[in-house]
């Protein structure tokens, strides 16, 4: 197998799983275990399935569709597009929601497939992403009436998501206001609800200090299984954090001045750039651009390497540091963020590699 490539240790990220969903298991926590970031490599699906995990859950019904294999319960994170109403139907088995126009066609298409389809309606505490704004209590009661005249939908129970857009953090107060959104609607149905899923891994934290209440029943859980880490991107105690790694090879080695000479334009993606001059430096270029992964997101494993830059095929890295003597043929390996592995995955031109 040829470079670049991401190496999966899949023994770790199935420790993760095991480790996260024992700890949420004895409070009560189911875990919806989030493959997102993996593109639908089915080999990491199953490492979170061997890991324990009740759900399987991912953003694209292209990933879930090819899933099929796969005896567990999958979840749609994504809103439903209209147009993949039907595929969302028949390849997952419950969806987080928020419009009803949506909802309508979901329960049009479950019909047609002779089966009662589950929806979570998401609820916006603050973060301003998806769902219905928490205080906007006549808009819920109204959704929630329509919802219930739909005979092929069950309204499973009521989500959320903080982080990933506004920033905002967990906590238990707006955690409690999913609860009381919970108790306002299963007084206007007169029922249960199953679910309040309560949001991702930035949310361990706040579980490990007692500070999630005992009504928040699921969590869907990527990045704390997929790299170990949560809220700042910190390490989660307890879980590997050397799940991957990516490994691009050396197509270049030159001794070049550190500025550029000449007048300098915008760059090939729009930006001036800027160089500092250091005078004549040892540089690499590697086979893999910023059409694969973001020099951003990604860090040498060798400290004394330095990243320059990258165009859309070739990162430019500063060796003159190193203690390694690169050469043509070479590689060389970088752990990923988060952004850095969801790019890697998606390329078609990073190859993938299960260790």
């Amino acid at each position: 197998m040829g470079y670049p490539v991401v190496e999966i240790y899949r023994e770790k990220i199935k420790e993760n799983a095991q480790n996260l969903v024992k700890e949420c298991h004895l409070r009560g926590i189911e875990v919806a275990g989030v493959v997102k970031v993996f593109g639908g490599y089915k080999d990491v699906v199953e490492a979170y399935i061997d890991g324990g995990v009740d759900l399987i859950a991912d953003s694209r019904i292209e990933n879930l569709k090819g899933f099929n294999e796969f005896n567990v319960q999958k979840m749609l994170i994504r809103i439903p597009m209209k147009s993949q109403a039907e595929e969302v139907v028949k390849y997952s088995d419950v969806a987080l929601v928020s419009e009803i126009d949506i909802v309508e066609e979901l329960n049009k298409y479950a019909k047609k497939h002779g089966k009662i389809y589950d929806i979570i309606l998401m609820i916006d505490v603050g973060d301003l992403r998806e769902g219905i704004f928490f205080k906007n209590k006549n808009e819920i009661e109204e959704w929630v009436r329509k919802v219930d005249m739909f005979k092929y939908i069950n309204l499973k129970g009521i989500g959320t998501n903080l982080n990933c857009y506004g920033g905002v953090i967990p906590s238990t107060e707006n955690m409690n206001y999913l609860v009381e959104v919970k108790s306002m609607i299963e007084k206007l149905l007169d029922r249960k609800l199953d679910v309040i899923s309560g949001g991702n891994s930035e949310n361990i934290k706040l579980m490990r200090e007692n500070g999630m209440p005992k009504e928040i029943n699921q969590l869907r859980i990527g990045v704390g299984i997929a790299l170990g880490i949560g809220l700042y991107d910190k390490p989660i105690e307890g879980q590997h954090t050397d799940t991957v790694k990516l490994i691009a090879e050396v197509v270049e080695v030159k001794e070049k001045p550190s500025a550029p000479i000449g007048e300098l334009g915008i760059d090939a993606f729009g930006r001036k750039p800027t160089f500092i001059d250091k005078g004549i430096r040892r540089r690499a270029i590697l086979g893999i651009g910023r059409q694969d992964v973001s020099p951003e997101h990604i860090v040498p494993i060798d400290n004394k390497i330095e990243i320059i830059g990258a165009s859309s095929d070739h990162l430019i890295i500063d060796i003159t540091e190193s203690n390694n003597n690169y050469k043509c043929g070479d590689v060389v390996e970088f752990n990923l963020t988060y952004g850095g592995l969801l790019a890697a995955m998606t390329s078609k031109y990073v190859n993938k590699r299960i260790v």
